[in-house]
């Protein structure tokens, strides 16, 4: 018997394990640098936004002898699916999202475009969705997104040096998403690219000269909108409303969703008045409670205390964000997480403070909380990117 031979065989078996067992740790080593608080703080959030659709919609519903839990359902079913995009954006390192960024964003254009064909579906003056069976998306959600991964994959490719040419191919690839929107028409949205834009590019290294100029570049295409009446005339009205709120014309049409949101929150008081019981949300004072005003069910029914627990775990939302961008390891890292912290941070604020009368009325939902299918999956996408760039740091 070669006893030398079976020795070396058994040793050649045990690092051929060896190596299948280092090949499988290291692919699945950045499961073990998930971030459980970022995690654990959006399913937080997403699940208070059920309580407050169901408690803003059930009296609606019953009127209607429809089922209590039909809004809550449907965004419980959404969140289910949003959860399952988190996990598969999360477990694809994100230098392959860079490298496939040109058809995300091709992909995403040619969504922009379909909802301005006869497959668009209209709805309070706007066409901004695609109906694909019971499921209504809103392309301009996941544009959000696309624009945030294509401008960070541009100027990672400069290395943190952009110059003017860079600016100009920056602001034409956001160029065309914003025109799209604009027609459909969505102002809103618009806003939130123009703030995205500036974001990522003083992220990424942009000369201040350079800001300065796009700064006002911006106010001057603010002036020329209103020069050449480009706006609609609902979007004057609510602009008018927010700077001259005491315009009695205004009082019933523009004014009319701001003085409500107000009453609303401001009868919860402090504690609020309890789930369920709020008076102004179950009577439907406050239109799209279940929506873009579904701040008002926070403050009427939980008050102060829960109205600041909701900004709360927004704000440890932003602050893991804003950790994993400083902690990753690669430029498009930052970039990416730079982009998301500031899409989150800006839709908080002026969702909030539109309910609260410190913002025009616009169109722009509550992360996580407003319903909306396309909305929640955006924003799981969103914190599915930023656990891949957290997980993936060393």
């Amino acid at each position: 018997m070669d006893v030398g031979g079976y020795f070396g065989h058994d040793r050649a078996e045990r690092m051929a394990r060896q190596r299948v067992q280092d090949k499988w740790m290291d692919a699945y080593a950045p499961m073990r640098h998930i971030d459980p608080i970022l995690i654990v703080t959006t399913l937080v959030l997403a699940l208070v936004g059920i309580a407050m659709i169901y408690s803003a919609t059930v009296q609606r519903l019953e009127l209607q002898e429809l089922p209590r839990t039909l809004f809550a359902s449907r965004q419980l079913v959404n969140l289910a699916v949003g959860t399952v995009a988190m996990i598969v954006v999360a477990a694809v390192d994100h230098r392959y999202v860079r490298a496939y960024s040109p058809v995300i964003y091709l992909g995403v254009l040619v969504l922009l475009g379909l909802v301005l064909t006869p497959l668009g579906v209209e709805a309070n003056g706007a066409q901004r969705w695609i109906v694909i069976g019971s499921f209504q998306l809103q392309p301009s959600e996941l544009a959000k997104i696309a624009v945030i991964i294509t401008l960070a994959a541009v100027l990672h490719e400069r290395k943190g040096e952009p110059g003017f040419l860079t600016l100009v191919f920056s602001l034409v690839l956001v160029g065309v998403p914003m025109l799209l929107i604009f027609l459909e028409p969505d102002l809103g949205t618009m806003l939130v690219f123009v703030w995205l834009v500036f974001v990522l590019l003083l992220v990424g290294g942009m000369r201040a000269t350079y800001m300065l100029g796009l700064g006002a570049l911006g106010i001057a295409g603010v002036v020329l909108a209103f020069k050449l009446e480009l706006l609609q005339s609902y979007q004057l009205q609510r602009l008018t409303a927010f700077l001259d709120p005491s315009n009695e014309s205004l009082a019933r049409t523009a004014l009319y969703n701001s003085n409500q949101s107000l009453i609303a929150i401001g009868s919860g008081q402090f504690a609020g008045k309890g789930w369920l019981q709020g008076t102004q949300t179950n009577l439907s004072y406050v239109p799209e409670n279940h929506t873009d005003f579904i701040f008002t069910v926070v403050g009427e029914e939980f008050g102060f205390l829960g109205a600041a627990l909701v900004l709360g775990l927004f704000g440890i939302l932003i602050w893991r964000g804003l950790r994993i961008a400083a902690m990753a390891k690669d430029l498009f890292g930052t970039l990416l997480a730079a982009g998301i912290v500031g899409l989150i941070a800006l839709q908080v604020f002026v969702n909030v403070g539109m309910t609260v009368g410190i913002m025009p009325v616009t169109g722009i939902p509550l992360p996580f909380i407003s319903y909306g299918g396309t909305s929640l999956l955006s924003s799981f996408i969103a914190v599915g990117l930023l656990l891949n760039v957290h997980m993936r740091r060393f």
